[in-house]
């Protein structure tokens, strides 16, 4: 789950409430590693006085390029991107295999995050207090949208008696925009996801309307809308943002809905796809606050941030004190026709895992990767984890080189 921990006041996020008692440890919850518990004033956009365009920042570093690319003996299958923001004067960028295309998986949610944003801004592009409000305060049903058979549970927190359920979403859930949000990103459900891009979809048709928008109002709406226009609506609504910053279609873009409830009103157009080099872009952005406007950038940067059981790259324990802001996705599928070995997360057909991630260590050390492999039969979920060790560990030992280089000319700059 993602957010800080002190979000409940600001969000409304009910799971967080209950995180909250871990501060003061009336609830140990032992999964939780040291680099969770960053408050909200603590997190920060690293970039943002950085007015470079993100193609000049994304220049090869031929010795940072030469030791990544080492940590790839056979890249086949691999795609990669790396920036390195410790010294935010001399960012330092590799890639492999940067622009082959993976299917996304829930890293897609991000960009469904990004749509609701953008529309978000749409109706109150002056008053962030607004947006706030209307996050934490419209309650929406989840209905036909919300992937009833999606295999991703919610948390479901009962605040009276301190008592949480993870279950799957049913038709009658009934939740904050924040909670929806948090639903998607946090436990990745496919259902939020859906329910999410709808109402970024309700926003962008309705304009101010959406405020006082009913449940009826916006069914009878889309039992009413013509499918193919209003496809082509949600397609490009949940793209553009994207090419707003200079990512490409090729670089990224999603071409349907996360579950089949939508498919009555909304068809699918144009497949979806992602590339370390396009993702890179977005992220690189984030920290710039050039996602929609800097605000936004910041509220989606919260929303990444891992306040639950890591998972995959994240679980790394190269970074268990370090903040990650982390997104991950898979899709995998078995032939039992072959002889080669398949299981869950390790596909002998195909075996996609992705991981974004920006992690932040006490000690300065601060950078970005964008993960994509599609390697068949083996476990994607553990290499993200060995790679993340690796290529932590690279990271920290090139600035600890620096730092003591530096030291000594101090010294010896002293000595003089």
């Amino acid at each position: 789950m993602f957010y800080p921990i002190d979000g409940y006041q600001s969000t409304g996020i009910k799971r967080l409430k209950r995180l909250e008692k871990t501060i003061d440890s009336t609830l140990v919850e032992r999964y939780l590693k040291p680099g969770s518990f960053k408050k909200s004033d603590e997190l920060n956009l690293w970039l943002c006085e950085d007015t470079k365009s993100v193609d000049s920042l994304m220049v090869v570093d031929k010795d940072f390029q030469s030791k990544m690319r080492k940590l790839f003996p056979n890249s086949s299958g691999y795609g990669i991107a790396v920036m390195d923001i410790s010294n935010l004067n001399n960012p330092k960028y590799a890639q492999l295999n940067e622009n082959s295309g993976f299917q996304p998986g829930s890293v897609g949610k991000i960009a469904v995050a990004t749509a609701f944003f953008n529309e978000l801004r749409n109706l109150c592009p002056e008053d962030w207090s607004v947006r706030q409000r209307l996050l934490k305060n419209k309650v929406v049903k989840s209905g036909n949208w919300g992937g009833l058979y999606d295999h991703h549970t919610i948390p479901v927190v009962n605040l009276e008696n301190d008592k949480l359920v993870k279950r799957t979403v049913v038709f009658n859930d009934q939740f904050s925009l924040y909670e929806w949000l948090d639903h998607m990103l946090s436990v990745s459900n496919n259902g939020a996801a859906s329910i999410v891009w709808r109402e970024a979809l309700l926003m962008h048709v309705f304009g101010d309307a959406y405020f006082g928008l009913t449940q009826e109002e916006a069914d009878a709406y889309f039992n009413n809308a013509d499918k193919s226009e209003l496809t082509d609506i949600a397609i490009n609504l949940v793209n553009q943002p994207l090419r707003n910053i200079g990512i490409t279609h090729d670089e990224w873009r999603l071409g349907s809905f996360f579950t089949n409830g939508p498919d009555q009103y909304v068809g699918s157009k144009g497949g979806s796809i992602g590339t370390p080099k396009g993702l890179m872009k977005f992220m690189v952005q984030l920290e710039q606050g050039c996602v929609i406007d800097e605000v936004s950038s910041l509220e989606i940067k919260k929303l990444l941030y891992m306040t639950d059981r890591r998972i995959r790259y994240a679980y790394s324990p190269q970074l268990d004190n370090a903040a990650v802001y982390f997104k991950s996705g898979s899709l995998y599928s078995c032939d039992q026709s072959k002889s080669t070995p398949c299981g869950k997360y390790m596909g002998n057909r195909y075996n996609y895992m992705n991981s974004i991630i920006t992690v932040e260590h006490e000690d300065g050390t601060n950078y970005m990767v964008c993960l994509m492999s599609n390697i068949l039969s083996k476990n994607s979920a553990g290499d993200h984890m060995y790679l993340a060790s690796a290529i932590d560990k690279t990271i920290r030992s090139i600035n600890n080189t620096n730092h003591d280089s530096q030291a000594v000319t101090t010294d010896n700059s002293g000595n003089i």
